[in-house]
């Protein structure tokens, strides 16, 4: 979710259904839920790109460890994430959840969700829930679930929180956007330190509005929090992918407490 961009994307819609909203204007084309914000974005001409910043800035779980094996994702919106997921790292198995059907059908008529298949599963559903029942840990679980007014109520709570940690291995990463200014935001934050003992980091996004909330399981190696090492892994993510890595280790440090030798966990600059 992207509130700055609303006016700057407006346009005819090119579906319309129980509130989900496809609008395209200068070759861009957007998801809406009920409002004007712009809930995903694609531009025609690149349509596996992530076109909205802070989307980008949910890859940064990367800076951290190897592309995952497993990842799921709750919130499909336009589908940015899981298609660059299933296009740039053919070794991830994704699923996604998403509560509302119609959100599942514009992104495959409008924003090319690629078909069920081996490395991809969507199913409808309530992204909590799922979360609590999961049967198998998961190398990534990303959040994006805001509608066009909040964060969903499920989705913000201590018990959905100690779930994602439960639902991690060992040495798997959950990622969550949040909006900063939502009055919800610092109960949020500590809400996750606390189900993640404080193994935390935040970043944020280019433009200002999303901060994106990196927590760790108990496998994660310290010495990925490193300068060194962050700067290092910056460098061949960005030939690898494309995306602002090193921009992302700028943004860590901005938000986070360090030292000379890298970042700290749980200690969140104010």
């Amino acid at each position: 979710m992207l509130r700055a961009l609303s006016r700057v994307f407006g346009g005819a819609p090119l579906y319309r259904r129980n509130g989900v909203e496809v609008r395209e204007r200068h070759g861009l084309r957007t998801l809406h839920l009920d409002t004007d914000t712009v809930q995903s974005a694609m531009r025609i001409d690149r349509p596996d790109d992530l076109e909205l910043s802070y989307t980008r800035a949910m890859m940064s779980f990367l800076l951290f460890g190897a592309p995952p094996k497993s990842a799921l994702l709750i919130g499909l919106g336009g589908a940015s994430l899981v298609k660059f997921i299933y296009r740039t790292m053919p070794e991830t198995r994704s699923t996604v959840v998403e509560i509302n059907a119609d959100v599942i059908d514009a992104a495959r008529l409008y924003f090319g969700l690629p078909g069920q298949c081996q490395r991809l599963s969507v199913c409808v559903g309530d992204g909590a829930q799922y979360v609590e029942s999961l049967a198998q840990v998961v190398d990534v679980l990303l959040v994006d679930a805001y509608d066009g007014q909040s964060l969903a109520a499920s989705l913000a709570t201590e018990a959905f929180f100690r779930a994602a940690q439960r639902a991690l291995s060992n040495d798997g990463v959950f990622v969550m956007n949040l909006w900063a200014n939502d009055r919800a935001f610092d109960a949020n934050v500590q809400r996750i330190e606390a189900a993640f003992d404080g193994r935390c980091l935040c970043l944020p996004a280019e433009r200002p509005g999303n901060v994106i909330v990196l927590a760790f399981a108990r496998g994660a190696v310290p010495d990925g929090l490193r300068w060194v090492t962050l700067q290092s892994r910056a460098k061949l993510l960005k030939e690898r992918f494309g995306l602002e890595f090193p921009a992302f280790v700028a943004g860590l440090r901005s938000m986070n407490q360090h030292d000379a030798g890298g970042l700290i966990f749980g200690r969140r600059r104010a």
